[in-house]
């Protein structure tokens, strides 16, 4: 057993070893991985792709609906980008509501990345969404 004296010196006995336990974790965030404290509650985590991307993604919807651009083709053209790149962004303006107001935030499900809504097909009805994307963390 170790003992603190005034001095703030350890006091130990001769032949044992102190041993200290910190509870982490291992979290992937993008390429990286983070330790992250494992007993400690985090805060909601805001995934910056994501968000940049709905932000554009509804911006670009605004001007498509004001008639400002035609398509998303011209909106490639005029920021340089790939009309696939700016299609499959303008798909997520077809996200739920609750849906985006949890990646706002930061309460969106884990396993839930901005590759995987670019990639695969959103369902068209908002239940639906909801019942899929409640299934991410299960």
């Amino acid at each position: 057993m170790t003992r603190i004296i005034q001095t703030g010196e350890a006091n130990q006995p001769k032949g044992t070893a102190l041993t200290t336990i910190i509870p982490i974790r291992f979290k992937r965030n993008g390429g990286r991985k983070v330790v992250v404290p494992a007993s400690i509650n985090t805060a909601p985590t805001h995934d910056a792709p994501m968000l940049t991307a709905l932000s554009r993604a509804f911006h670009w919807q605004r001007l498509i609906d004001e008639g400002r651009v035609k398509s998303g083709t011209e909106i490639a053209r005029r920021e340089g980008l790939h009309h696939t790149t700016v299609n499959e962004l303008l798909r997520l303006t077809l996200l739920a509501p609750s849906l985006v107001r949890a990646i706002l935030a930061g309460q969106q499900p884990k396993t839930l990345s901005l590759i995987w809504l670019k990639n695969n097909e959103l369902p068209g009805d908002w239940e639906t969404q909801q019942a899929w994307f409640a299934g991410f963390d299960a």
